[in-house]
């Protein structure tokens, strides 16, 4: 199909849960105000781990989300999606009805799913016999069944799938999401991604690669700090970011709000290595190449870019190096930040959060901050929003999410001012 022939697609609603809070509003507002969502871990011992810090949602009762029958037949990171789903759907003002369900899809996906699950039903199995593990252990846990229960909630009858791309899985979801309903499948779309592993075994699993920071397990809320000279790996995260896509006209008929428009949505693949990103940025290069061409820009559209950024020595570095390959002197006029500076990096969550974030920053025209950026790193050198968020004019903002195995994401989104 023609870029011509593409129907248009709207940002109508956001539902965010994260270490920031439990709900859209307490997430911008906590962005807006530079606090941080990282503390001790509290959801097991970590005193004889390296790392002993993570971004913990704080204050989330599944009650609120999920019948009493089902909580525990569902693991954590369903229950973060069903919250976030029920946000975003509040948000847009939107109701799913018989006149409509055929044409809403469901795409969220998750990086690792139902981990919390597979750890306490080992321990079942051990301990107490295969005859003990419960009939809902598989489907409590497998990566669709977020999509699947949503889907199921609220009688969404259009596409759904379950995008598992690492930590670009929440970027591909909502770009997914966005293709069908350019091309006609779908007229609506609840998508992005939700996660919640903070346990024992992926820690120590983070750790034996030496992922995660350990250097400010006294001081969490410093801890995520990308690109400054002290960062020494990412904060995990957990939460869920759900975003409402329409067609444009559809929305515009029936009258809702309107965040912003997708207009560009691009992947690629680093071909390099299965953890490490390619020292030059290369995949990351493609990806937004790839997106601005999708939306007919010139790199020269686009004043803010809301990074991948996730407080590793070299992945700062190297998407440091894709902005400015991609843009070329225009990378030192355009500002770019990392909202995972306050959330920590919530894995295949992240660009769904980070994607609702992006929204936000279109609609009120702000620049998220980037925290604890004390001291840049060498070759550091762009304008990274250090500390407090600040007032901008924004057409066009960019999102990048990037993934182990090379996997990459970037959108794009266009203020909505009204035809």
């Amino acid at each position: 199909m023609s870029s011509r022939n593409r129907r248009r697609v709207a940002v109508t609603g956001v539902g965010l849960v994260s270490p920031l809070g439990v709900g859209t509003a307490e997430n911008w507002n906590a962005i807006l105000a530079s606090r941080s969502g990282i503390g001790s871990i509290t959801r097991f011992d970590p005193s004889e781990y390296p790392s002993r810090i993570a971004g913990e949602v704080k204050g989330f009762d599944p009650l609120d989300y999920v019948d009493k029958k089902d909580v525990k037949k569902s693991d954590t990171f369903i229950h973060y999606a069903l919250a976030a789903s029920r946000f975003a759907l509040e948000d847009a003002g939107f109701t799913i009805d018989d006149g409509n369900r055929d044409r809403v899809g469901v795409i969220i996906g998750s990086g690792i799913g139902g981990l919390p699950l597979i750890e306490s039903m080992h321990r079942v199995l051990l301990e107490k016999g295969p005859s003990r593990v419960s009939p809902f252990f598989i489907p409590g846990l497998i990566v669709n069944m977020a999509a699947g229960q949503v889907s199921i909630h609220y009688g969404a009858r259009g596409p759904n799938t379950a995008p598992a791309t690492a930590c670009t899985t929440g970027a591909h979801a909502v770009g997914d999401a966005f293709r069908l309903i350019q091309y006609g499948e779908a007229d609506a779309m609840i998508a992005g991604g939700a996660e919640g592993v903070i346990t024992p075994l992926a820690v120590a699993g983070f750790c034996a690669m030496r992922a995660l920071s350990h250097s400010f397990n006294d001081q969490p809320e410093k801890a995520s700090r990308p690109w400054d000279v002290h960062r020494d790996g990412f904060v995990m995260g957990e939460g869920a970011g759900i975003v409402f896509l329409e067609e444009l006209e559809s929305a515009k008929a029936r009258g809702a709000k309107i965040y912003a428009e997708m207009v560009g949505y691009g992947m690629s693949a680093d071909a390099y290595h299965i953890s490490a990103p390619h020292p030059d940025g290369d995949g990351a290069v493609r990806v937004m190449q790839a997106a601005l061409k999708d939306a007919g820009l010139s790199p020269e559209a686009i004043g803010y870019i809301n990074a991948h950024g996730t407080s590793t020595p070299l992945g700062d570095l190297s998407e440091v190096r894709a902005v400015k390959t991609v843009f070329g002197d225009h990378a030192y006029k355009l500002a770019v930040s990392s909202t995972k500076s306050s959330t920590g990096h919530l894995l295949g969550a992240a660009g769904g959060l980070e994607m609702g974030f992006l929204a936000l920053a279109v609609r009120d025209q702000v620049l998220p901050p980037t925290l604890n950026l004390d001291e840049p790193g060498e070759d550091c050198d762009l304008d990274f929003v250090p500390h407090k968020a600040r007032k901008a004019e924004l057409a066009y903002a960019l999102s990048n999410s990037f993934g182990f195995g090379g996997t990459n994401g970037a959108i794009i989104l266009k203020r909505y001012e009204g035809d």
